[in-house]
């Protein structure tokens, strides 16, 4: 009877399916700092990643610096130093300028919001452009997806009030990307640093002003302690979306519905981040009026104007001299050709129920 019950289990456990048992753990790093909400977003990510797989594969969301610096996480993914990141397009515009396409592209671009955006790299060719930027013309052995939504963003955080454009002028503030050149055309000495680094930077005075995201990112990592005047809205970022990439080789050895459970993840985890924001914001704009003593200011129009003339101008002459640039702009222009206007003919204008109610 003895030997029989043996058997049995040996029988029993040679049967099991392998993949209830095996386990994949990865470790990913965020370049965003671990008090915000893109942090919360990517560690919501995991979470679901880890149900919908039963924990079969499970994602450690390392906060920024716990292996390499910020601005380092696509490198060291590439490397295989991470199995993964969660970052942002913006930060690799010194690589090559047509990353400011895929996310932080001043007017959406074309009008587009962030919905329209989704729209144009799911069902509009911009996902197979987005991994050949990373892959072709950056040569990094990544794969990599939109995660987050981080915009539409605010102007920024200043010291003392803004007129106009002209008002930007000898201002010391933290831009990054192609936001950056954009407001230094205006005569602003912009500075570059990642998210955790703004705030200490503003107490040290090494700036005096600074955009991030918005009302509710900005306020949990701690602008109002330094800056009483927060302008809003603007258009320089006005479809933002950050990533998250895999290393290739890791990508390959993935099962195939582990590849979808990411793939679902991503994207729950994108729209969510836009519904939460949407209310965190209308939450800490009441904080930061009442409670902290923020000016809360309405963008001057010019700036806004501006800014989207500027950009053209810059889109301009990168097309005509960078081809997948040109490539990816006018995949952008032709989408939004037909988008846009649609949405503007079939969709009531926000404003008509807002200014009625409110």
């Amino acid at each position: 009877m003895k030997i029989a019950r043996i058997l049995t289990l040996a029988c029993a456990l040679a049967i099991a399916p392998i993949s209830a048992t095996a386990q994949t753990k990865l470790r990913f790093e965020s370049s965003f700092p671990a008090s915000g909400l893109f942090f919360e977003s990517s560690k919501y990510f995991a979470d679901r990643v880890k149900a919908m797989s039963k924990g079969r594969l499970q994602i450690e969301m390392l906060p920024p610096g716990a292996v390499v610096p910020a601005f380092e996480v696509l490198d060291a993914v590439h490397k295989g130093v991470l199995d993964g990141g969660h970052t942002a397009a913006a930060y690799w515009v010194g690589k090559n300028r047509a990353a400011a396409l895929f996310g932080p592209a001043p007017g959406g671009p074309f009008g587009m919001d962030h919905y329209d955006y989704l729209a144009w790299l799911h069902e509009g060719g911009g996902m197979e452009l987005y991994n050949e930027f990373y892959q072709k013309e950056l040569q990094r052995n990544v794969i990599v997806m939109p995660m987050t939504s981080g915009g539409p963003q605010i102007l920024g955080w200043f010291k003392k009030p803004i007129k106009n454009w002209a008002d930007l002028k000898g201002r010391k503030c933290r831009e990054t990307g192609i936001t950056a050149e954009v407001f230094s055309k205006s005569g602003m000495n912009t500075v570059n640093m990642p998210g955790g680094e703004i705030v200490p930077a503003g107490q040290r005075g090494v700036i005096d002003c600074a955009e991030w995201i918005g009302p509710a990112e900005d306020m949990r990592i701690g602008f109002h302690t330094v800056w009483k005047y927060a302008y809003m809205p603007s258009i320089h970022e006005s479809a933002a979306t950050v990533e998250l990439m895999i290393n290739g080789d890791v990508w390959k050895k993935l099962s195939e519905d582990e590849r979808e459970i990411i793939k679902s993840a991503a994207m729950d985890a994108t729209l969510r981040s836009r519904l939460v924001s949407n209310k965190a914001n209308a939450e800490a704009l009441v904080e930061l009026r009442e409670k902290h003593g923020v000016k809360i200011e309405r963008t001057p129009q010019d700036i806004l104007i501006k800014t989207l003339e500027v950009w053209d101008q810059i889109a301009k002459d990168e097309s005509a001299k960078n081809p997948f640039f040109k490539k990816v702009y006018e995949s952008q222009r032709k989408f939004a050709s037909q988008v846009v206007p649609a949405r503007r003919n079939a969709y009531g204008p926000y404003e008509t129920g807002a200014n009625y109610y409110w």
